[in-house]
């Protein structure tokens, strides 16, 4: 079973992670930012993780930009720890959700050389307005945090964004948690680390 508990503590927020990979996609999030926790409850269920996620403190008196990021990198550690050396992972995962007029498009590579890219289509098409005091800016702060720590390739292509954030963002964190399944899984014919060069920062 490859699990994980995790404790960040800094002046702004005290967070504590604990990470099944190969759960049931059981998840209790308390993060203090309720949009966030049903976006993080929708990607565990998909991506059949167990996930346990305890605010013990949050910077949220000004706004919630600390917490988000802060979340964003908790996640990404505590993916990066239970997955060890990564031996034997597929390593590459690719999934699409629609939903209604919106279709989310997320492809990761655990690679070791994170980088994030986000694109909406078509071109100049307006983001979501901001629902429950969340931001669509407060996601790709999350999904940077999330895959500079996880050391992944995340790509994620938005057709059809909605001004409707939560419609536009479910299909988002659906597809992360199928797309990170995907990734994440033992490939029985890989022996060995999954990179010509014999290691996976």
């Amino acid at each position: 079973m490859r699990t994980k508990v995790l404790e960040r503590n800094t002046k702004e927020t005290k967070i504590k992670a604990i990470l099944n990979i190969d759960g049931s996609g059981e998840a209790k999030i308390n993060s203090g930012i309720g949009f966030l926790d049903h976006m993080l409850e929708l990607f565990a269920f998909w991506g059949h993780f167990d996930l346990e996620i305890l605010t013990k403190e949050a910077d949220l008196k000004v706004d919630i930009h600390h917490t988000n990021e802060d979340l964003g990198i908790v996640l990404g550690q505590v993916f990066k720890e239970a997955l060890g050396d990564k031996a034997g992972i597929k390593r590459i995962g690719f999934a699409s959700v629609p939903m209604e007029d919106v279709t989310a498009n997320v492809t990761v590579d655990i690679s070791g050389r994170p980088s994030f890219k986000l694109t909406l289509t078509p071109a100049g098409c307006e983001y979501p307005i901001a629902q429950e005091g969340y931001e669509f800016k407060y996601a790709e702060h999350f999904f940077e945090a999330l895959a500079k720590q996880l050391g992944m390739n995340l790509n994620i292509k938005l057709e059809n964004p909605s001004k409707d954030l939560h419609a536009t963002l479910e299909p988002v964190f659906k597809a992360l948690g199928k797309a990170l399944d995907e990734a994440t899984q033992i490939d029985p014919r890989r022996k060995g680390i999954p990179s010509t060069k014999g290691v996976i920062d």
